[in-house]
Formats: structure tokens, C-alpha cells, sequence
């Protein structure tokens, strides 16, 4: 059996009434909204809620799936401490996802749980929830800062352990909106907010799910959205299957969009697997970038590959231009995959014989030794996109006016510590955060006395 129906919702703490004290009122709509969900929800009469939550314990690279037999919450933090919750695990559901997971390498399982507590973006929508149906017991999944491809794969995961074990379960995908819609917002305002509603909403109310993978990081992160990858989760849950789309209500009143939308399976439909289509258009734009790429980025590439595949070192082979076998220079080698950096090494300053050595090594060193990621894998290659900048001269700044942050990259020095942060980065809109930035990767504290350099690059596609 497939997920019964799958639900989109907020959770602002104030829409409790015990914790909004009438503030509540301000969304009247989306309450009415709730109430609504609730009212589907106990009308499917599920065994098993699955709820999605950005509040609950998150890992940077590992899906955290709450353990145990169940757990207990409360609204005490936000000033209402006699709304409270007990919940009980589906727990042989639990054992399942987990054990797919593992089967299908996937980071996701029961370890490391900080915080046995329910978060509020799992209470939120059990308050509503419960005043209106007391059955069924609980599956909550954390996200991740894994990319949106691995939420959609969890999503996936999620709809065939439900039906392994026969449960007639709901999904609910709990998570705000963007969090910058109005100036007056505890957040402030940003462009980038009003679009990201307009955006999200349009995509869930035709069930395009296919088009939640177009949201660009950099952009969601301006937005400040908190749902998206929750939103992503459910889409997987719902994969190769047509569905019946609702929107009951979008509000940005206080400064946070909060939408709810329902979605009903309508049965199978080949066209809808999207993260199929999502991987096979990302790996064909991947060859075709690489088929135009120059000889910078083409040694690369060879250099991740030798080594992913084979743990070979090449050595610099016949043929290159003679700038890449004369010249001595800095180079870094940035790798990216679905849009998101997945590990970039380089030297500021020449410590090989060439700019062709020099891409070599730090190919290898992009593709298994950045401490922030793990090593790529082979099926990772096909939709690596590989980019190679060569450094120019460093050159001694006075003033942060002698920077720009789409022409120079910049070093931070503070005694032997120095961290560098390459120009025309895609979010880093400032010479201010750019030196942050660049300040932090070098371990240099913000009132410890630095010294700035700048630096030109010639950036290979």
C-alpha cells in the first residue's frame, strides 16, 4: 500500500493558542487551513504518521531517524508549557526505512541522537492533528545538509517501507516558507523571499514536483526558507504516481510565508518519476560541458578519474598547450555536483614543476582529501562538473576599498595562519564576506590584527 496522501504545512509556534495569546488571530486563514488537514487526516484513519521536520536533530551528511520506542515534547520554550505531547514510534516501520536505507547507501538510520524531545515542527502539526484523531503512531525524520537528490531518494525510501510493511500511513512535510516577505518580519525582507512563495506555491499547486529541483541553494538561502527539503522528501514519497494537488492557503502576514497544500495519489504514472529525469538531464548538461571544457579542466577531470576508478596518479600527459607545461602558478580545482560544491583543493602559490602538475595534484586532493566531504565516488562522476582557476600574482592591499569581490580573491594572514577565498563566487555578494569568509578558513579570530593580499585568477570551465 502507498502513502494514503501526503500534506504541506507550517509550524509557527504562535498558532498554538496557549503560546500565540490572540496573535494567533493574524492567520486565521491558515488555521482554518489546519483544521482542515486535520479533519483529512483522521478521515484516512492511518496507522502511521510520517512526519518531516527541519527542527528535529539534523546532520550535515547523515538523515537522523528518531529511535526508541517513543517520546515526549512540550510547548515550554515558547511559554506554554502545559501543552504537551506522548507519542509512540512506529517502530518495526523504523527498522525498515533504516535497513532500505543501508541497502541503498543512503546516510539515514537511528544514531546520534542529540535530543530525545519532540521539536516543534513535529508539535505544531500534531496539535492540530491530534484534536482531531488519537490513532496512529509516529515515524520522525530529520533533513539533512545533504543535497536535494538524496532528500528525494529518502522520500522514495519512505514510500516503500510503507508499503513493505503494509501500513496505511499519511506524510506530512512540515516546514515554513521563506522567512523574509516583510520588511516589519523578525527577519527583515529580501526579493528573494517574495519570489521563493510565489515560486514554491505555484510548483506545489500543479504537483510539478520535478521543478523543486530548479531552486538554486544560494537562492533558498536569501529566501531563508526552512521547508524546502522537506517539501523534497514528501515529492519522493510520491514518485512514478499521479496526484491530485490542493492549495488551501498561503499567508505572509507576519513576515513568514506559511502554505499548506494536500496531495492524493492518483495511481501509477511513468512520467513522474522525477529524480530519474531530474539525474538524466544533469548528467547529459554535465557531457556536454565537458565535451566544451578547455585543456585546464579536461587534465582534471582525467585526474579525478584515474584516481576515483582506479587510485592511479597520471602523469602530465602528451599534447597539452605549452602555457600549462612552462608556466608555474597557483591553481585550485572545484568540483561540483547538483548545483553544490563537493570538494575544492589548491595552492595559492607554484609547488610543482607546472600548472599541468599542479592540476594534477590538487585534482586528486578536490576529489579525496577536502576534510569537508567525503571522497567521490564512481557513481558520483557522471554529473561532476569540474571547474580549474590559475592564479595570478599576489599582490599587498592597504584597505578593503582595493578589493572587488567578482575580480580579486583574496588571503587573510594573521602570523602563519592565512586563509584565501577565490573571486566571483556564487553567494558571496560582498568584499566584507569575502573576507570573512576567507578570515574564518584560515582559523584568523575577527579582532586578531591581519594583513590582505589580492589576487587576479583565470578562471577554466
Amino acid at each position: 500500500m502507498s502513502v494514503l496522501a501526503a500534506f504541506m504545512v507550517p509550524h509557527p509556534p504562535m498558532i498554538i493558542p496557549e503560546v500565540g495569546r490572540g496573535s494567533e488571530e493574524q492567520i486565521r486563514e491558515t488555521i482554518r487551513a489546519y483544521e482542515q488537514v486535520a479533519d483529512e487526516i483522521a478521515a484516512l484513519k492511518p496507522d502511521t504518521l510520517l512526519i518531516t521536520s527541519p527542527h528535529s536533530v539534523l546532520y550535515a551528511d547523515y538523515f537522523h531517524i528518531s529511535p526508541g520506542s517513543g517520546a515526549e515534547g512540550s510547548f515550554r520554550r515558547f511559554g506554554a508549557s502545559g501543552v504537551r505531547f506522548s507519542e509512540r514510534y512506529d517502530t518495526e516501520l523504523v527498522e525498515q526505512i533504516c535497513a532500505l536505507a543501508e541497502a541503498e547507501n543512503l546516510p539515514a538510520g537511528t544514531l546520534g541522537e542529540r535530543d530525545a524531545a519532540l521539536d516543534h515542527g513535529t508539535m505544531v502539526p500534531l496539535w492540530f492533528i491530534r484534536n482531531r484523531y488519537a490513532g496512529g503512531k509516529l515515524v520522525r525524520i530529520g533533513l539533512s545538509g545533504l543535497p536535494l537528490s538524496e532528500h528525494y531518494r529518502l522520500g522514495q525510501i519512505l514510500a516503500r517501507a510503507v508499503e513493505d510493511t503494509g501500513r496505511r500511513a499519511v506524510l506530512v512535510a512540515s516546514g515554513d516558507l521563506s522567512h523574509k516577505l516583510q520588511a516589519y518580519g523578525p527577519y527583515g525582507f529580501a526579493p528573494e523571499g517574495p519570489e521563493y512563495d510565489r515560486r514554491l506555491m505555484d510548483v506545489c499547486g500543479r504537483a510539478a514536483f520535478g521543478e523543486l529541483f530548479a531552486f538554486d541553494e544560494n537562492f533558498c538561502e536569501k529566501a531563508a526558507e526552512c521547508g524546502h527539503r522537506s517539501f523534497v522528501m514528501m515529492a519522493g514519497a510520491l514518485d512514478g504516481l499521479g496526484v491530485k494537488a490542493a492549495v488551501l492557503s498561503h499567508q505572509d502576514v507576519t513576515g513568514v510565508g506559511y502554505g499548506i497544500c494536500t496531495f492524493y495519489p492518483k495511481g501509477t504514472d511513468a512520467e513522474r518519476h522525477f529524480l530519474k529525469a531530474y539525474q538524466e538531464t544533469t548528467e547529459r548538461e554535465c557531457r556536454e560541458k565537458a565535451e566544451k571544457s578547455d585543456a585546464y579542466v579536461r587534465l582534471a577531470r582525467a585526474s579525478v578519474e584515474a584516481w576515483v576508478r582506479r587510485h592511479e596518479r597520471l602523469s602530465v600527459p602528451a599534447g597539452l598547450p605549452d602555457e600549462m607545461l612552462t608556466r608555474r602558478a597557483g591553481t585550485f580545482v572545484s568540483l561540483h555536483r547538483n548545483g553544490r560544491l563537493r570538494g575544492c583543493i589548491g595552492t595559492i602559490a607554484a609547488t610543482r614543476r607546472s600548472v599541468a602538475e599542479e592540476i594534477l595534484q590538487n585534482a586528486v586532493g578536490a576529489c579525496s582529501q577536502d576534510p569537508r566531504f567525503s571522497s567521490v565516488t564512481e557513481a558520483e562522476l557522471s554529473s561532476l562538473e569540474i571547474s580549474v582557476d590559475v592564479l595570478g600574482e599576489l599582490e599587498p592591499v592597504a584597505s578593503l576599498r582595493e578589493l572587488d569581490v567578482k575580480r580579486y580573491g583574496v588571503v587573510v594572514s594573521h602570523g602563519m595562519k592565512r586563509g584565501l577565498l577565490l573571486p566571483n563566487l556564487e553567494g558571496v555578494d560582498t568584499v566584507e564576506e569575502q573576507v570573512r569568509i576567507a578570515r574564518q578558513k584560515g582559523g584568523i579570530q575577527e579582532n586578531d590584527p591581519y594583513r590582505l593580499e589580492r589576487f587576479e585568477v583565470v578562471r577554466h570551465f
